[in-house]
């Protein structure tokens, strides 16, 4: 192999034999290879260039003193490498259909952060803490029920057009269903399967007696617990491309995922407008807070499909 041919594919960055005759190959950052779909296996993670690990990680990966923490870190690890394989095979980060605009992502990137920059400064001037308890409150009511209303949503939507289109594209259409309702199904089935898998392991760890060996105990911990970490390592992948991508539907239509959103965003304005009321502060400002997110949302949306029929000829009946 000359000096100046490239690497061969599905080698690792990570030490290891090479032939002398291979250039030196460039050091990629563990957090670097994390942020991709896959994730590198354990074994290229623990075999890594030594020059390149911090002194106390190897003293966590050596001290046999401290099994307690090392042990849980690489099943975890492991765990959470498995989940994240899973999550991207069901909602891939480009699925079919998807249209990626760069323009698009930064706009959405910059109201996102101005957002979350006007909520905490109207919480700031004109909040309290008990507005604050409030807030992380309606946070924490979004975050569970964000994916029921987001199936719902993408469920009303796609009614809408599938009765909108002509009715040649119908059939196409129906093709295309199916695979964005099976990767629902594995996300909602996760779901359902955590509070399973909870009461499964506690009741599991119930039935250990106090008396039974460190060893055994271990065991029976690991067996009992890991598929409910599975599951949520699982659903924290899947959930941000999920709910994203509106299920994969934009293999259905490229304006579903961007539809689904504006629906969704008003969806969760007006349940949070009637569990807590308007926002902290002056009428005049808290009507701008409230309404200032959904309309953002959606004006970004429709210049989203705006540039999707411009650039990509999409159409609502084609």
């Amino acid at each position: 192999m000359s000096i100046d041919a490239p690497r061969p594919a599905g080698r690792s960055p990570y030490g290891g034999p090479r032939p002398a005759s291979e250039p030196p190959r460039p050091y990629t950052p563990l957090w670097r290879r994390l942020r991709e779909d896959e994730w590198p296996p354990l074994g290229e993670v623990l075999r890594g260039q030594r020059e390149q690990l911090h002194p106390g990680v190897l003293l966590v990966l050596l001290l046999p003193c401290l099994w307690w923490l090392t042990v849980p870190l690489l099943v975890g690890y492991q765990l959470a490498r498995t989940a994240r394989r899973m999550a991207r095979r069901v909602f891939p980060a480009h699925p079919e259909g998807h249209v990626e605009d760069p323009e698009v992502l930064r706009v959405q990137r910059v109201r996102a952060c101005a957002g979350l920059a006007m909520s905490g400064a109207l919480l700031a001037a004109f909040g309290g803490w008990k507005d604050v308890g409030d807030a992380w409150q309606q946070f924490l009511q979004r975050l569970l029920f964000a994916p029921w209303l987001a199936l719902l949503s993408a469920a009303l939507v796609v009614a809408l057009l599938f009765w909108a289109a002509r009715p040649g594209t119908r059939q196409a259409m129906r093709t295309q269903l199916w695979p964005a309702g099976r990767s629902a199904l594995w996300y909602f089935g996760a779901w359902t399967l955590v509070p399973l898998l909870f009461t499964a392991a506690g009741e599991g760890m119930g039935l250990l007696p106090s008396s039974a060996h460190v060893l055994l105990w271990v065991s029976v911990m690991f067996v009992c617990w890991a598929p409910f970490w599975w599951v949520i390592f699982f659903l924290c992948f899947a959930s941000g491309p999920a709910l994203r991508h509106a299920f994969n539907l934009s293999a259905l239509h490229a304006a579903l995922p961007a539809l689904v959103t504006s629906v969704l965003v008003w969806v969760f304005a007006f349940l949070g407008l009637s569990a807590g009321g308007l926002p902290p502060g002056p009428v005049p400002f808290a009507v701008c807070a409230f309404l200032g997110g959904p309309v953002s949302v959606t004006a970004v949306a429709w210049w989203e499909i705006h540039r999707l029929r411009r650039r990509h000829g999409v159409r609502w009946r084609g």
